[in-house]
C-alpha cells in the first residue's frame, strides 16, 4: 500500500508537481494524537480516493474526514492550522490568540493598544510585558496556507516600532516604552524577511519558525487549541462564539451556557463537551 502511494504524483498549493509522502502524512497523523493502528486505517482508507495529480487540499480533507469519523479530538488537532485560518477575517480573533500563547508562558498583555508615537498615532495589536521589559506586537493573519509574510512586513513593522520605541519626557531624557518588535503570523516568512528580521532585531513568530518555537508547537505544548478547531461546532456556532470574543476551546469547559448562547441544541451539547474535554481538558 505505502509503495504505490509513494508513486503517486500530487499537486502542491502552490501549483507545484511532487511525490506523495506517506512519510510525512503519518508523522502529521502522529503528532496529533493518531495511534499507529489509525494511521494504518487511515491510510487504508484514503488510498482508494487518491488519483493521480491530486491536489494536497483534496488529500487533507479525505484524510480530516476519516480521522473525524474514527477520533473527533485526533481530527481536531489534525486541522490546527486549518483552525488557526478559520480565526479570521476581523483580526481581534488571531490577537487574543496570540496573547493567550503569550499569557501561559509568564507575559502580561494587552489587545489593541493606541500609542503616540514621535510622529504618528499607532493602534498596537498586543503589548506583552514580562521581566521588566515590553514587546510591541503586530498580528499578520493570513487565510490561505501559502500565502507567506514577505520582507515588507517586518521593514514596515521596524518603521512604527522606532516611531513608538522611546518616549521623551523631557529635552535632554528618553525612557524605552518598548524594548522589541515582534511579527507573529499564522504562516511563514519569506528568507528575506527573516534575514531583515535578524539585521533590524525584530522578533519573529510563524507557523513553524522559530525551530520548537512557532505557533504550533507552542499550541500543542500547552493544549491552547483555537475552539475553530472543533469537529462538533458547525461553522456558523464557531462564527456565533467568536462574535461573542470567544476563540479557545478551555474557554468551553464546563460551560454549557456559552453553547447555549452560540445556539448549540441540547441534544449536541454533551458531545461538543466530550471532545473539548478530550482536547484540552487535561
Amino acid at each position: 500500500m505505502a509503495e504505490t502511494m509513494e508513486q503517486l504524483v500530487i499537486t502542491k498549493a502552490s501549483g507545484e508537481h511532487v511525490l506523495f509522502s506517506v512519510g510525512k502524512l503519518k508523522l502529521s497523523l502522529r503528532k496529533s494524537g493518531a495511534s499507529d493502528e489509525v494511521i494504518q486505517e487511515v491510510l487504508r482508507l484514503l488510498e482508494p480516493k487518491l488519483y493521480e495529480g491530486i491536489p494536497t487540499k483534496k488529500i487533507y480533507k479525505h484524510a480530516f474526514a476519516i480521522l473525524k469519523k474514527l477520533s473527533k479530538s485526533t481530527a481536531a488537532r489534525y486541522s490546527l492550522k486549518q483552525g488557526v485560518m478559520q480565526l479570521g477575517p476581523s483580526g481581534f480573533p488571531f490577537e487574543k490568540f496570540v496573547a493567550e500563547l503569550l499569557n501561559v508562558q509568564g507575559y502580561t498583555t494587552e489587545i489593541g493598544v493606541f500609542i503616540d508615537g514621535q510622529c504618528v498615532r499607532h493602534e498596537i495589536d498586543v503589548v506583552a510585558s514580562k521581566d521588566g521589559k515590553r514587546y510591541m506586537i503586530e498580528c499578520k493573519y493570513h487565510n490561505l496556507h501559502h500565502n507567506k509574510s514577505d520582507v515588507k512586513i517586518p521593514m514596515y513593522i521596524q518603521s512604527r516600532f522606532k516611531d513608538v520605541e522611546k518616549v521623551w519626557p523631557s529635552e535632554h531624557e528618553f525612557e524605552i516604552r518598548f524594548h522589541q518588535g515582534w511579527v507573529v503570523t499564522n504562516t511563514r516568512f519569506t528568507e528575506d524577511a527573516i534575514r531583515y528580521a535578524s539585521c533590524a532585531n525584530l522578533h519573529l513568530v510563524g507557523w513553524d519558525f522559530p525551530h520548537k518555537g512557532g505557533i504550533k508547537d507552542m499550541v500543542d505544548s500547552f493544549a491552547l487549541y483555537p475552539l475553530t478547531c472543533l469537529t462538533t461546532l458547525s461553522h456558523t456556532e464557531k462564527q456565533h462564539l467568536l462574535d461573542m470574543r470567544v476563540v479557545l476551546c478551555k474557554e468551553l469547559l464546563h460551560n454549557e451556557a456559552l453553547l447555549h448562547k452560540a445556539g448549540v441544541r441540547d441534544k449536541r451539547i454533551h458531545s461538543v463537551l466530550d471532545e473539548v474535554e478530550n482536547l484540552c481538558g487535561s
